[in-house]
C-alpha cells in the first residue's frame, strides 16, 4: 500500500509545476502562486523525487523544462481541470444545487443557447450550468461532461448522438448593404462576399443549388467563425450564408435581413451528444432542447 501511495498526485506539487512551466521561471512562478521563491524551488525538488526525474534545467533567470517535464505537462494540466471541475460540482451539490456540464460550439451557445436557458432555468431552477466551447471531440466522462451540442455526422467516440437540427444558411446582409441585395438572384451575385474558412465550399454550394457556376470563389473576405461572419455582415463589409437560428435576434430588429429567401440545407446537422454508459444526467435538458428546436430538415 505504502508503495502504491507514492505515486498519487499531490495538487499541490501539480499546481506549481505547471505553474513553473507556464512562466518558466520560479520567481514569477511563486509570485502567482503567493508562495516564496524557495517554497516553488522545494516543490519542484520534491516532484522530481517522486518521479524519479528531473523537470527543470536551471539556468541564470529562468528554468527550461526538461523532456520529462514536457511530456508531463499535457496530463498534469489535465489532472488540474479535473480536479477543479469535480470541486465545481461538489460544492453546488452541497448546497442542494445540480451541476448540468454542457459543452457547445461558440457560435451556437452564444446565440441560440443562451439567450433560451432562462426559459429552462425557470422550469429548474435547482440548476447551474458548467457551459464549455471546446470545438474538439474529447471524452466526455474524462471531461465529467454531461451533455455536447455537435456540429458534423452522428459520430463521437464514447457518445450517443442524438439529432438536433439541420443546418439551414440563407444569404444574409446588413450594414449600407441592406438596400442593396434587391431581393433578386443577380443583385446577390453581384454582392462582395463573406466566406467561412471552416466551410469553404458553402457559396460554392449554394450556387450549385440554384443552378449557377459561382462567379469566383477566391472573391470577399475571409473568417474563420460564424460569429466573425455575422459582425462582417453587420458591419456591412459583405453578404455571408448564416443559419437562421444564430440570427434570430438580428433579423427581428432589422440589422440583417435575407437578401433572398432561397434556404440551402448543408450536408451536416447539429446533434446532441450524451456519454454511452452510465446514467443520462441530462435527460430533462435534451428533451428540452429538442423542443426548442423551430427549424427542420428541408425536403429534397
Amino acid at each position: 500500500m505504502i508503495r502504491q501511495r507514492r505515486f498519487l498526485p499531490d495538487i499541490r506539487l501539480l499546481q506549481t509545476f505547471e505553474c513553473a512551466a507556464r512562466h518558466g521561471n520560479f520567481t514569477r512562478a511563486a509570485e502567482d502562486l503567493a508562495l516564496t521563491q524557495s517554497a516553488v524551488s522545494r516543490q519542484i525538488r520534491e516532484l522530481e523525487a517522486q518521479i524519479d526525474k528531473p523537470l527543470f534545467e536551471r539556468l541564470p533567470g529562468r528554468v527550461v523544462m526538461t523532456p520529462a517535464a514536457r511530456d508531463l505537462l499535457p496530463e498534469v494540466r489535465r489532472l488540474l481541470r479535473m480536479a477543479e471541475v469535480t470541486m465545481r460540482h461538489a460544492h453546488a451539490g452541497a448546497s442542494g444545487d445540480r451541476v448540468l456540464s454542457v459543452n457547445a460550439l461558440p457560435t451556437f451557445a452564444t446565440r441560440w443557447l443562451m439567450p433560451r436557458l432562462p426559459d429552462y432555468l425557470a422550469r429548474a431552477p435547482e440548476t447551474r450550468f458548467d457551459l464549455t466551447t471546446s470545438r474538439e471531440v474529447f471524452d466526455l466522462e474524462e471531461r465529467q461532461c454531461h451533455l455536447a451540442i455537435h456540429y458534423g455526422q452522428p459520430v463521437w467516440p464514447g457518445g450517443t448522438c442524438t439529432y438536433l437540427c439541420s443546418e439551414i444558411v440563407l444569404p444574409v446582409v446588413g450594414g449600407a448593404l441592406r438596400g442593396d441585395a434587391g431581393d433578386n438572384l443577380a443583385a446577390v451575385t453581384a454582392l462582395p462576399k463573406i466566406h467561412l474558412s471552416e466551410r469553404p465550399t458553402l457559396w460554392t454550394d449554394w450556387f450549385d443549388r440554384q443552378g449557377l457556376e459561382m462567379p469566383d470563389a477566391r472573391e470577399g473576405h475571409w473568417v474563420d467563425q460564424f460569429s466573425l461572419a455575422i459582425e462582417a455582415v453587420r458591419a456591412g463589409l459583405g453578404c455571408a450564408l448564416l443559419p437562421a437560428y444564430l440570427i434570430e435576434q438580428d433579423l427581428a430588429a432589422g440589422d440583417l435581413c435575407v437578401a433572398l429567401d432561397r434556404p440551402h440545407s448543408t450536408d451536416n446537422a447539429y446533434y446532441i451528444v450524451t456519454p454511452e454508459s452510465g446514467a443520462d444526467q441530462a435527460e430533462a435538458f435534451r428533451d428540452w432542447l429538442i423542443s426548442q428546436v423551430s427549424f427542420r430538415p428541408l425536403a429534397g
